[in-house]
Order: C-alpha cells, then structure tokens, then sequence
C-alpha cells in the first residue's frame, strides 16, 4: 500500500508539473508575450509569477520521477537523501509560487488590470482594462489580455498548491524511510 501510494504520488506529480509548464508557457505566450514587448516592460511580478511557476513545474517533474524510483527501491538510502531534498525544495517553490500568483491576481484585480495594459503606452487607456480602446493604438486586444491572464492564473494555483501538498507527503515519506520523526517508529516496527 505504501508503495502503490507513493507512486501515486510521482505520477500525480509528474502530471501537475506537466500542466503547470503548459499553463506557464500558454501564459507567457498570450499574456506576457503582449504586455513586455520592444521597449515595454512588465511588471516585475507578473515576470516572476510565471518564471517560479514553470521552475516549480519542472522540479514536480523531477520530483516525480524520484518518487516512482524510490517506490520500487525502498532499501536505498541514496535514493530516501535525493526525494526528502528534492521534495522539501518543491514544497518551498510551489509555495512560493502559489503565493506569487495570488500576489499577482490581486495586483490585476486591485488595478483592474491596468498594469497588464501599460505596455500599450495609448493616451486613450481607460481605467478599465475589460473597457474597449477607441484608438488602434495598442497592438492587442487588452479585453482578451485581462480575461486571459486571469482564466490562466486561477487554474495555475490550482495545479501549484496541490503540487505542494504532493510535494509535502513525498517528504514526509522520505523522513519515514530514513527512520526520523513520530511516525518512522511505528512504520520501522511494521516492517520487522
């Protein structure tokens, strides 16, 4: 059972990380890909929001992977050291990243989308981004830019926080096999 949860637990990861790559990457080509243009800049958050989403989506790969290994290598401490690091790392990320992306939802919200749109550098912007541009001024569309961001981003934490929680049972795994904290005792006494 224990080896059938930790698989799990790998692929699920493996899974998560997978989206979170193609949801960071859809993101930066449909959202960041508008507002940070030749001589625009975009907000250091947004940046950063994606960049920590798609590194978290990697190491949930790696993470994953390392899960499955172990699953079929329990008697190789080697493999317990890589999935606690590893793992413990992952969980920092992902929530790092779950609370840029909140950070980053709030700020669009709160601006009502205003700094995904600065890139337009239009005299006709309206306080609004969902609000229609009079001028053909800006080169995209700044409705579909703040739909857009916001429809990505919610899914994104979705698939980052339930990457941490994977992440925080595969460490909690390792921590068991290698016989530290409350739970490691009775674990070692099932297995004599």
């Amino acid at each position: 059972a224990e080896t059938r949860r930790l698989m799990r637990a790998g692929l699920g990861l493996i899974v998560l990380g997978h989206g979170s790559l193609v949801l960071g990457a859809i993101v930066h080509g449909s959202v960041l890909r508008h507002v940070s243009g030749a001589g625009r800049a975009v907000t250091p958050e947004y940046a950063v929001a994606n960049v920590v989403s798609v590194g978290s989506g990697l190491l949930s790969i790696a993470v994953g992977i390392v899960a499955i290994l172990v699953s079929h290598n329990r008697s190789r401490p080697e493999l317990h050291w890589t999935l606690l690091s590893v793992s413990l790392l992952n969980l920092l990320l992902s929530t790092a990243c779950s609370v840029g992306l909140v950070l980053a939802i709030a700020l669009t919200i709160h601006g009502r989308g205003r700094h995904l749109v600065m890139g337009c550098n239009s005299s006709a912007l309206p306080a609004d981004a969902r609000a229609a541009i009079v001028t053909n001024d800006c080169p995209f569309n700044t409705t579909r830019i703040y739909d857009t961001a916001l429809a990505l981003w919610i899914p994104s934490i979705v698939l980052v926080a339930t990457e941490a929680v994977l992440s925080g049972k595969c460490c909690l795994v390792a921590l068991i096999l290698r016989g530290i904290g409350p739970c490691a005792r009775s674990y070692g006494k099932e297995q004599v």
